[in-house]
C-alpha cells in the first residue's frame, strides 16, 4: 500500500487457516489498520494479491460480505434501539444468504446470552454502560454467524470478568463454529491467551510470524533456570535448558526443588523485535514455517 511516495505496507504476506485465531500486533503506524481494511474490502491496495474466502475483497459482492463479520473500535450510535430489537433487525439482513451457509444464523436470544447481555436485552442502547456497549458491538459483528471475523481492539472498556467471558466466546467461535478470527490488540497478554498465531508488523512489513512460544524461543537462545537445594536458591542461564535440567537431576536427584524455567515472554520478544526494526538494524524475520 502506497500513499504518494510512501510505502505504508511492503511485502506483507501471510495466510490464515480455517478456525485459526491470528493476532496482528505492532506499534502505532505499523500498518495494522491498513492491512485489516484491505482484507475487509474497505481500502483498495496499491499492488499485490489478496484472497479472502476465495474472493478479492476489492471486488467482492454482498454474498461475500454476508460471510464476514467486523467489530470496529466503535459503531455508530443506536441509542434509540432496544438491544434485542436491534440484533433481531440486523440479523434479518442475513436471511437471504442463510441457505448457502452450513451453520444457521444466530438465534437472537442465544446471541444475546453468548455476549452476556441477557439481563439487558430490553434496555435501550443509550442506557448501557461502556462495557455493555462493547459487548453489543461484538454481538453486531457476529450476528450473521460469520466464517471470518475481524476484531479491532475488541475488549477495550471491558472489566476483567467481561474480558474473560469474551475470551471464552472467541475460543467457542474458533473451536465450535470453526470461525477464522483476525484480531488487532495492544494487549500482549490477550494476544498470548487468544491467538494460535501472532503476526508482528513494524515499518509496514511482517517481522515475526508464529505462536507466542515459538517466537519467544526463536528470539532468545538462552533460558533462565531457577532452582533451590538445601535451602540455597540458584539461578543459571542456559542455551540448552532441557539438557541443563537433566544434568541437575543426574547430579542432585530429588534434592533439586522449586525448579522453574523461564524463557523470554511475548512482551520481551515484541519489544526487542520492534526496537530492532525501528533502529534500522538488519531485518530478522521470525517465522514458524521453515
Amino acid at each position: 500500500m502506497r500513499y504518494g511516495k510512501t510505502d505504508v505496507l511492503n511485502g506483507v504476506t501471510f495466510t490464515a487457516r480455517r478456525g485459526e485465531v491470528v493476532a496482528l500486533l505492532g506499534p502505532n503506524g505499523a500498518g495494522k489498520t491498513t492491512t485489516i481494511e484491505i482484507l475487509e474490502g474497505f481500502r483498495i491496495r496499491s499492488a499485490g494479491e489478496v484472497s479472502v474466502l476465495g474472493a478479492d475483497p476489492a471486488h467482492a459482492g454482498e454474498a461475500w460480505r454476508a460471510r464476514i463479520g467486523i467489530v470496529l473500535q466503535s459503531w455508530r450510535d443506536h441509542a434509540k434501539w432496544q438491544v434485542r430489537e436491534l440484533l433481531a433487525h440486523l440479523g434479518s439482513y442475513y436471511a437471504p444468504y442463510s441457505t448457502a451457509r452450513v451453520a444457521r444464523p444466530w438465534d437472537t436470544d442465544d446471541l444475546i446470552a453468548a455476549v452476556g447481555l441477557t439481563e439487558h436485552a430490553h434496555k435501550k442502547v443509550r442506557r448501557l454502560s461502556g462495557g455493555q456497549r462493547r459487548r453489543l458491538d461484538v454481538a453486531i459483528g457476529i450476528v450473521g454467524r460469520p466464517e471470518l471475523l475481524f476484531l479491532d481492539e475488541p475488549t477495550a472498556g471491558f472489566d476483567p470478568e467481561a474480558r474473560r467471558e469474551f475470551h471464552d466466546l472467541v475460543h467457542k467461535l474458533a473451536d465450535s463454529e470453526n470461525t477464522t478470527i483476525l484480531l488487532t490488540t495492544h494487549d500482549l497478554d490477550e494476544a498470548e491467551k487468544l491467538a494460535d498465531r501472532i503476526l508482528i508488523l513494524a515499518g509496514g512489513r511482517v517481522i515475526a510470524d508464529g505462536s507466542a512460544d515459538e517466537l519467544s524461543r526463536r528470539m532468545s537462545t538462552q533460558a533462565e533456570v531457577r532452582w533451590s537445594r538445601d535451602g540455597q536458591r540458584y539461578v543459571h542461564s542456559a542455551d540448552d535448558a532441557t539438557g541443563y535440567v537433566r544434568e541437575l537431576f543426574r547430579q542432585y536427584g530429588e534434592s533439586v526443588q522449586d525448579l522453574e524455567v523461564r524463557r523470554a515472554s511475548l512482551e520481551d520478544t515484541y519489544m526487542a523485535l520492534v526496537r530492532e526494526a525501528e533502529s534500522g538494524a538488519p531485518a530478522r524475520h521470525l517465522s514458524a514455517v521453515a
